[in-house]
Formats: structure tokens, sequence, C-alpha cells
């Protein structure tokens, strides 16, 4: 209502909830905040509906005072209140000009330390300068960093490809030897049905039913210890047993399965090596595993299709190099330099005497120099104190005196 006419308090105090805009007629800022956001609560303590003042008589318009100590950190966090303010307001409209953006080398959580504090007062920012010399140092290190690990990563997953593409190319070129030696021993019925002319070990007989039940037999009593067991061949192919030994809920469950084994020695297995309790289906396992060798070639040819489209790509990055090598040298040898610059600024006077500096003006500490002096030569009043003197020291006599200013050059 205007029964107050100097108001004072800090941004949370007459914030945000503060009504003091009815007979404002400027808004005095004694100091500087840390955020823009800060700023617009001040302001808007005086800036908004209501304010009878300006409004009649001041054109609408609020005064806006800002105080600020030339030399002090003053001008810094006006600049940090410029960057966020320009970051802020393209961030609203949707025109950031770049991805990121640099405040600066403190802000109102990190703090800054006391050389930059120094630096700041003293009107000398090299120091601020080095600190972000440094901070981009920094990022770019952290980013070639990560290129380097990017760079292992793709060298160990291309490695990793090329070593199963091998591995599948030398399967397939077993497989296909299998393939080709099938073909040349098969024989078929008349309507094209293969022949089952499997041989089990101690079996003499070719009937299925019969070789159903001596594999059915084999399945239930046979004990090979994780081992492979030749029982018999088909085609020129080996027939395998193997027992497995699994667990569940504490009991042993042991499982024999049947594989039929190529010239390649690819291990061939139709139903996971299970057998069906029908003798005749049952007679039937190892020539089904042998069909499955088309399958299985066209499996690993997929496969290495399929991995190998990834291959020029990590290629290029193992062979590729950083492309800010060039930059981040660059900005090293720019922070080297402002280095050595502000380590001779910080340097005491007598470090910087002979490297290089004109010490002309600079004023030496006095030291003694002794004269021998004949008195025929110099004649010198002598003092009646000191004429014992030079009776004991024979005509000689010791001067001593400043040496007075030294010029270094």
């Amino acid at each position: 209502d205007g029964s107050i006419r100097v108001l004072f308090g800090s941004t949370e105090m007459l914030g945000t909830g503060v009504n003091a805009q009815r007979r404002a007629v400027a808004v005095h800022h004694l100091d500087s905040p840390w955020v823009p956001a800060a700023l617009e609560q001040r302001e808007g303590r005086a800036i908004r509906r209501g304010n009878e003042v300006a409004k009649k008589y001041a054109d609408n318009k609020v005064d806006v005072i800002f105080y600020a100590v030339e030399k002090s950190l003053d001008a810094y966090k006006f600049g940090l209140l410029h960057n966020k303010q320009l970051f802020i307001n393209q961030l609203k409209r949707n025109n950031l000009g770049s991805r990121t953006i640099d405040e600066g080398a403190m802000d109102e959580k990190s703090g800054m330390n006391f050389s930059e504090y120094v630096a700041i007062l003293s009107g000398n920012t090299d120091l601020l300068e080095k600190a972000r010399l440094e901070k981009k140092v920094a990022a770019l290190e952290s980013e070639r960093q990560a290129f380097v690990r990017g760079k292992s990563s793709s060298r160990y997953k291309l490695e990793s490809i090329l070593q199963t593409v091998e591995k599948n190319d030398s399967l397939m070129e077993r497989i296909s030897k299998d393939m080709e030696a099938f073909d040349s021993r098969k024989q078929t019925y008349k309507d094209g049905t293969l022949l089952n002319l499997i041989r089990i070990d101690g079996l003499d007989s070719n009937n299925p039913q019969a070789i159903g039940k001596r594999l059915n037999s084999i399945a239930d009593t046979e004990r090979t210890y994780g081992q492979h067991k030749a029982i018999g061949s088909l085609y020129g192919f080996t027939l395998l047993v193997k027992t497995e030994t699994t667990q569940k809920e504490g009991l042993d469950f042991v499982q024999n399965r049947f594989f039929v084994k190529g010239e390649g020695d690819i291990l061939y297995t139709y139903n996971n090596g299970v057998l069906a309790n029908d003798p005749k289906l049952a007679s039937l396992n190892p020539l089904h595993a042998l069909d499955t060798m088309p399958k299985l070639l066209e499996k690993y040819r997929a496969e290495n299709e399929k991995v190998s489209v990834d291959i020029p790509v990590l290629k290029g990055v193992v062979e590729g190099t950083w492309r800010k090598e060039e930059e981040l040298a660059s900005l090293k040898s720019e922070l080297s330099a402002l280095d050595r610059k502000i380590q001779l600024s910080l340097k005491p006077i007598e470090e910087s005497i002979g490297e290089g500096a004109d010490n002309s003006m600079i004023e030496e500490k006095p030291e003694v120099v002794i004269h021998t002096v004949e008195e025929k030569v110099i004649p010198i009043a002598i003092p009646e104190r000191l004429k014992s003197a030079q009776e004991a020291m024979g005509n000689h006599l010791v001067i001593a005196r400043p040496a007075g200013r030294m010029k270094i050059g």
C-alpha cells in the first residue's frame, strides 16, 4: 500500500508470494544471483500487474538498478547469468545453436578455488582461462578414451566375428564332404525311399523291428559315463551313444543320446538324440539324423551372412583414427604456454632474476667488498681511532663498503 517506502530482503524472503507491486517504483539489485530465475523473482515484485504508480506516473515502467564492483566476482557472475539466460531462451524457443553449453569454471554448486578468486579480484583472468582450457582438454581426453574403448570393443567384436565365420566355414566344408559321401553311398527303393542299412554291433539282422528293439535296449541299459561309444554304422558313418546325467530336485536322471558321426568328426542327431519308444520309429532315428545335414549346412551359411554384415563397419572403426587429435594437441600446447605464463607471474622476484626478464630496476642486497690499498698509491686520512689498527696491519687498511645497485644484463 506504500506504507513501507523502502523494503529490504533476500530473494527467498521477498520472492514468490510477496505482493508489493502497487506503489513500487524501482528494484535495486544489491548483489547478483547465480540463476536468471532469481532475477525474475526479484523484478517480479514490482514489474507486474497492479502497479498503480508505474501506470499513472512512469509510462508503465519500473526502474531496475544493478550494483556491481569492477574487478570483482560481479562481472563473472553476470557473465554466467548471460550464458544461462541465453541457453534457457534458446531451449524455450527450440532454436539451440549447439548441443552443449559451457557456463564457465564455477557455479553455485561446484564453487571455485582460491586461485580463481585471486585471478578475478586482481583483474588477471589467466587462471580462469586456464580452468576453461583444462575443462576443454579433459572433455576431449574423455572423448578420446571413449573412442579408444569403442575401438577396442570393435576390435574384439571383429575378431570374434571373424573366428565365428572361420569356424562356420570349416563346419560347412566338412558337412559338404559328408553330404557328398552320403549321396554316393545311399540306396533307395524304386519309389525313392531310402533303404535303412543300419548295422548294430552284436546284432546279425537288418530287420527294422529287431534293430529298434536293440537300440531301445541300449538306451535303457548302456552307461558310457559321459563318453561317446560306437555301437554300429550306417552308410559308412559311425553310430554313437552317450550317457548323460542330469540332476533335478536332488535326484540323478540318466539318459542315453544317439549320434551319427560324419567323416569330418561332426555329430549329427535327430530329436536331440532321444529314441522313440516304438521299435520301428527308433530304427529310423540314425537315418533321420543324416537327413539333417542340408538344414545344418544352411544354418551355418545363414549365420555367416548375418554376422558378416557388420564386418565392414567394424573394420572402419578399428582402422579409423580420432579426428580431434590435432585440436587436443593444440589445446594442450596453449594450456602449457598459459601455465608457464602463470608460473612466471607467481614466482618470487629472486627466482625470476636471470631468466630473461628485464631486472635492471631490481636492487640487490648490499654486499661487503674487501679492498687492499697501499698508502703510497691512495693516500687516506686515517682517523686517530684507526691508527693503531693501521700500525698493526702494516700500511694496509681494510675498507668495507656496500656494492650499491647491481645491473643484471
